[in-house]
């Protein structure tokens, strides 16, 4: 009789390979771990840490691309978390979580210089100093220029010697001139506006010389011939004879008020226009007439209609301190009822300054020259001084620019 075989004791682990058992402990880790079934995290040690990355439950704006999320927590092998830019973020469980070698720095932001703080940073630029025959690219890279240097406003002349440096229907009606003479591209203020605000800048139109002309301007002969200059010559500046649109003539103060008006609707995206100390009669002229009364008259009327045509747009001078306008300019301006005032000052000399910075301090600013750089620091550094104007007598604007940014620099 031959033997029975014995059947082998117990369940024959020793013969199974071992790759089949870590086949099947890791699958059935996997079923226990779907959700439904054992929630395998009950067995693992309760102070253990787990890194659990913070996903905000309502979207937010963030400066990185947000992370993919899934249903489950997912290991991660880089041992430095992504900082989070979200404003919802959970701040307390955040800093429970990282710890001190992976907190991202915090950065402080820089203090701004005494220069920076000033509100307007300005340079006037004149007619043509920017407009003549130049193109779309000339023009955005010479804004993107003044930019650097730490100019903040651009005050550009669009208006002086009787007539606009843009086409203007208005003109063109009243005088037969659709502009002043000048090869300006038609859209030239409007490519200067686009690009200072997308630098961050101002653009305001300055109304160069005023109610003043000389004989250059191309309105001369025809302002004689319609009786509408002031009898006698204005003298207030050496070197040139002006002669002094009376706007106490309706038609005058018509073609004045329109001429605003139509700028500002024009463009409606301006920021300010400026008028300057030739907006006033000279003391001097035949007569001694009194006109302070019809001048101020004329104001209040101009800068009410603008107003109306575009509410948004800024009306202001630089003139005179207040008691020199009205005694020698009959420019009452405390009067006509302006948004901001700049003090002009470039005389330079010593008393005089200081009487006019008394004033600057009480008013929006001050302008100055190349011939006032000397005072700069001065002015820098005293925060009653709101903002600082510079107009470059030398007719280099860009080199006064330069010069300034030296100049604030250095006085850091």
């Amino acid at each position: 009789m031959s033997r029975q075989k014995k059947e082998p004791s117990g369940c024959g682990c020793s013969n199974i390979p071992i790759s089949i058992i870590i086949a099947i402990l890791g699958g059935g880790y996997w079923w226990f771990s779907q959700p439904g079934h054992l929630d395998i995290s009950r067995l693992l040690p309760e102070n253990l840490p787990i890194t659990i990355p913070f996903v905000s439950s309502t979207p937010t704006a963030t400066l990185t691309p947000s992370p993919t999320t899934s249903s489950t927590p997912t290991a991660t092998t880089s041992s430095t978390p992504t900082p989070s830019f979200s404003s919802t973020s959970n701040s307390a469980s955040n800093d429970r979580l990282a710890s001190p070698e992976t907190t991202p720095p915090q950065t402080t932001p820089l203090s701004q210089t005494p220069w920076e703080k000033k509100v307007i940073r300005g340079i006037y630029l004149s007619r043509y100093q920017i407009t003549n025959n130049a193109n779309e690219q000339t023009i955005r890279e010479r804004v993107r220029y003044y930019r650097s240097q730490g100019i903040n406003t651009i005050i550009h002349g669009v208006w002086g010697n009787g007539c606009t440096m843009y086409n203007s229907n208005v003109m063109q009606q009243t005088l037969g001139y659709r502009s002043c003479p000048n090869q300006f591209q038609d859209k030239w203020l409007d490519w200067l506006i686009d690009e200072a605000h997308k630098q961050g800048m101002q653009v305001h139109a300055y109304f160069e010389k005023g109610i003043k002309i000389d004989k250059n301007s191309p309105i001369y002969d025809l302002a004689v011939s319609r009786k509408w200059i002031v009898p006698g010559v204005d003298k207030t500046y050496a070197g040139i004879d002006h002669y002094v649109l009376d706007v106490q003539i309706p038609e005058v103060a018509n073609f004045f008020k329109n001429i605003l008006v139509e700028f500002v609707q024009k463009y409606p995206k301006i920021d300010a226009v400026q008028w300057d100390d030739y907006l006033g009669y000279h003391a001097e002229l035949p007569g001694k007439i009194d006109r302070t009364a019809s001048l101020t008259d004329f104001l209040q009327q101009m800068i009410t209609a603008m107003k109306q045509a575009n509410s948004t747009v800024s009306f202001d001078i630089c003139h005179h301190n207040p008691y020199w306008a009205k005694r020698y300019f009959a420019a009452d301006w405390q009067n006509w009822n302006v948004d901001r005032v700049f003090i002009q000052a470039y005389n330079d000399n010593e008393t005089n300054f200081k009487e006019e910075l008394n004033y600057a301090k009480k008013y929006a600013g001050i302008a100055i020259s190349e011939r006032q750089f000397h005072r700069l620091k001065e002015l820098v550094d005293n925060p009653a001084i709101e903002s600082i104007l510079v107009f470059p007598l030398a007719g280099k604007p860009e080199e006064t620019a330069s010069t300034l940014k030296t100049l604030t620099q250095n006085n850091k």
